[in-house]
């Protein structure tokens, strides 16, 4: 088996990323490439590829999405505030406005990822790419000393749990909250798990 499959979780999570990565450059060309030629680009057999992506179309749709979300130097480019909140509030709206403009590709996405998901197995290779968690870090980089010791890990956590697709999914779906509220219940929660993670002043 190669060793892209056999190797460590952050191998496995890197070559999944080259392959989005590569995907997009050829893209940029102007022409839909083969799963084969992606492969090829990212420098890994196309038996890897078939084993990260059941075929191009899956791999092309995540590739499309990778591209649209920001990165944390682009979103905090001109922020100059270390306010966790507000920060925060960025990123999920950032997000939130990417979603709600490839909604049809984000669900065809996690469509894919629950089929692998009923087929894995411990140990298996990474189902999804984690492209909220870096932002998540980021926004709460300059008020780290903010926070109680031990809590940013959990706070990051937990606020992927707010952030990202499924919480859009689930505002929408579950809750039949139009877009307004659901972004308005979003900022609430972010607000809310923030501050409970905070420092309190001494009495």
């Amino acid at each position: 088996m190669d060793s892209e499959v056999t190797g460590r979780p952050n191998q496995r999570r890197r070559t999944r990323k080259d392959l989005l990565d590569a995907a997009s450059r050829l893209v940029k060309q102007g022409r839909k490439p083969t799963l084969e030629e992606i492969a090829e680009d990212a420098l890994v057999s196309r038996a890897t590829a078939y084993r990260y992506f059941p075929n191009v179309d899956a791999l092309l749709v995540e590739s499309s999405l990778d591209i649209a979300v920001p990165n944390a130097d682009e979103l905090f480019q001109d922020d100059s505030t270390a306010d966790p909140v507000s920060r925060m509030q960025r990123v999920d709206t950032a997000l939130h406005d990417m979603i709600v403009a490839n909604e049809a590709s984000l669900r065809t996405m996690l469509v894919h990822s629950l089929e692998q998901a009923t087929e894995a197995k411990e140990g298996a290779l990474p189902i999804r790419q984690n492209r909220r968690t870096p932002l998540i870090e980021a926004a709460l980089k300059p008020a780290r000393n903010q926070f109680k010791a031990g809590a940013i890990e959990n706070l990051s956590k937990a606020l992927a749990l707010i952030v990202g697709t499924e919480g859009v999914i689930v505002s929408k779906d579950v809750l039949q909250l139009d877009d307004d509220d659901a972004r308005k219940v979003k900022r609430w929660a972010i607000r809310a798990l923030v501050e409970a993670a905070m420092k309190r002043p001494r009495e």
